[in-house]
Order: structure tokens, then C-alpha cells, then sequence
């Protein structure tokens, strides 16, 4: 198993980057607390809708509209394991998620590509998926493979499986899932029961992890609730990852923006730890500006990169691993 090096501790070396002081993100904890008690967010179906009202929240179930009390949220926090284990195939590349310690893996997913040999612009299939984690086994600086690419030559009902499937046996690190429905939870926990050889062993060196989206602003769709319930009743982590948009689908100012940012993600955590207490989770981040010109994320803008650092030490307060994207 493998301990990465840390950063942001008082040693002599590595790199720290302080967007956010002691006081700024006590500011932003406090804010996001009163957006969930008094805004709420919209919640899409039923079932997350109960399990919110049972574990104490105001449910408006003509709106849809949660409210989640302060201390729920620091209740379900409080609940959050620090420490986070992803697994490969070979238990070298096992690789522990907690605050502080940096791993590197590709970003996910892409629906074009340009193919290597031809040169063409095409969508991706199956066997590029085989490839594509083939390569990241192969690069010792990358820790974990996410789905990289899509694959249009299989049914898209069935596309998050057959992608899992084909990763897993192409590279022995850890490998993310693109599961957007119970079922193909499910499946693929089914399939990674058999490779870790039956359902304590995959508790206890989880081979698969999950990763969901809120929608911008403050919506927890179906497809993030469905997936959120199933991994948390699995045992297996799950990274609830918002993609905000700065001057679009949140505040302009990098501050209101993380506010919504952190409420998106901290009642995907709720909901987490209503549905089965300890269970594991990751505060992820996808969240930029939006290029005004385009209408589109800028990736690769300075502002990623300050909500990036902002978040990963929002994420070190609340005392949960980080998955910042787009670096």
C-alpha cells in the first residue's frame, strides 16, 4: 500500500498554497450552514426526500426543497471517516485518501478523442477504454485510473459497466465508475465482489469507487441521490464533486461561490451519513469560472486553481480527503 508524501504540514519542505485563512473559511462554514437551514436544496426523488425528513431535516415535498439544520450537518461530518482506502488489483498500487496527502490520477470522461494511430477525430469505443488503462498502469505519476473515455459502441444503459469491467482488467491500480443509477451500482460492485474474491474482502480492500455530481446550484439530482444511497449502503467511497460555475451557475465572487460549492456537497454528505453512518467520503471539486465569451468552464483558469486550493482546505476542516479536478 502506498503512503504519498504530505504537504501543508509545518515540516520544512513541499508546497502549501493558503487561499483561505482561519477566519475566511470559519466565514464560508458558517454561511453554507445557513444557505442549507434557510434555502435548502432541491432534491429530485422520493426516497432521498425520507431518508432527509427520518434523519431530522424540513422537507417541502410539493417544492422538493430540503432544509438541513446546522447540526445535522456537523452530526454527519463528525460521522466522516478521515481516512480513505482505494484498491487495485495488485495491493502495491492500494493507495490511502486522507487530508493532506496528494495522489494524481486522469480526469474523466472524455467524449471525443483523437486516434493515436489515424489521427482521426472520432468518439470513443470499448477498446479505447482498454487502452486508455493500459497507459495509466503503465505511468508511474498517475496513482488512480477514472473513466477516461466514453465508449459509443455499447448500449448507454449498460455503458457504465461495460467500461468498469474493461478498465479493471487493464491495469492493477485503483478504477473509478461513471454509475449513474442504483443499478448500476449494483452491477458493478457485483463484478468487483468477484475480482476481490466475495463482499468482506471488498470491504475490507475496496477495488472500486463511485462519484457523483450536484447540480449547480444547490440541486441533488436523481441519478447523484441513487448513487450516493447505494454506495453508502456498500461500504464504498464515494466523491461527491460539484461543478459549479462562477458568474453562471453560482455567485460571481469566488467567495459566494464557494458557499454554494460547500452546501452542494455537504448535503450529498448528509444524505451519505443518513443513509449508513461512517460510511466513506471524498469532497470533490470540479468547480471554475465561467468563460464569459463562451459560456463555457474555464478549465485551466486562475480561478480553478484558487477555489481548487480553497477547497482542499475546506475539505482539511472538515477532516475529509479531497479530489480537486482540472489542475
Amino acid at each position: 500500500m502506498k503512503r504519498s508524501l504530505q504537504v501543508g504540514r509545518t515540516r520544512s519542505w513541499g508546497l502549501s498554497l493558503g487561499v483561505l485563512s482561519e477566519a475566511d473559511i470559519d466565514d464560508i462554514h458558517l454561511a453554507t450552514l445557513e444557505v442549507l437551514e434557510r434555502t435548502g436544496v432541491c432534491v429530485e426523488d422520493d426516497e432521498p426526500l425520507d431518508q432527509f425528513a427520518d434523519g431530522g431535516c424540513r422537507v417541502d415535498r410539493e417544492r422538493r426543497i430540503v432544509r438541513i439544520p446546522p447540526h445535522v450537518v456537523e452530526d454527519a461530518l463528525r460521522a466522516c471517516p478521515s481516512t480513505v482506502y482505494l484498491c487495485g488489483r495488485d495491493p502495491a498500487n492500494d493507495i490511502v485518501l486522507e487530508p493532506g496527502r496528494v495522489y494524481f490520477s486522469n480526469f474523466d470522461e472524455g467524449i471525443m478523442l483523437v486516434d493515436p494511430r489515424s489521427g482521426e477525430y472520432r468518439k470513443p469505443v470499448l477498446e479505447d477504454v482498454r487502452q486508455v488503462a493500459r497507459l495509466v498502469d503503465a505511468l508511474d505519476c498517475i496513482d488512480a485510473y477514472e473513466s477516461a473515455v466514453g465508449a459509443d459502441d455499447v448500449p448507454a444503459v449498460t455503458a457504465s459497466l461495460h467500461k468498469w469491467e474493461a478498465a479493471a482488467h487493464q491495469t492493477t491500480k485503483p478504477v473509478g465508475s461513471e454509475a449513474t443509477t442504483a443499478e448500476d451500482v449494483r452491477g458493478i460492485l457485483a463484478m468487483a465482489r468477484v475480482l476481490a474474491g466475495g463482499e468482506e474482502e471488498l470491504r475490507r480492500r475496496p477495488l472500486v469507487g463511485f462519484g457523483v455530481c450536484p447540480v449547480s446550484p444547490l440541486q441533488l439530482p436523481r441519478d447523484a441521490t441513487e448513487v450516493i444511497i447505494e454506495s453508502a449502503r456498500a461500504g464504498v467511497s464515494d466523491t461527491i464533486l460539484s461543478m459549479a460555475m462562477a458568474g453562471g451557475s453560482s455567485p460571481v465572487t469566488l467567495a459566494g461561490t464557494l458557499v454554494t460549492h460547500n452546501a452542494e456537497v455537504l448535503s450529498g454528505i448528509v444524505l451519505a451519513q443518513l443513509t449508513e453512518r461512517g460510511c466513506p467520503l471524498v469532497y470533490g471539486s470540479s468547480t471554475t469560472g465561467m468563460d464569459l465569451r463562451l459560456a463555457t468552464a474555464a478549465v485551466g483558469s486562475p480561478e480553478l486553481g484558487l477555489i481548487g486550493a480553497a477547497v482542499a482546505q475546506l475539505a482539511r476542516r472538515y477532516g475529509l480527503p479531497s479530489f480537486v479536478a482540472g489542475l
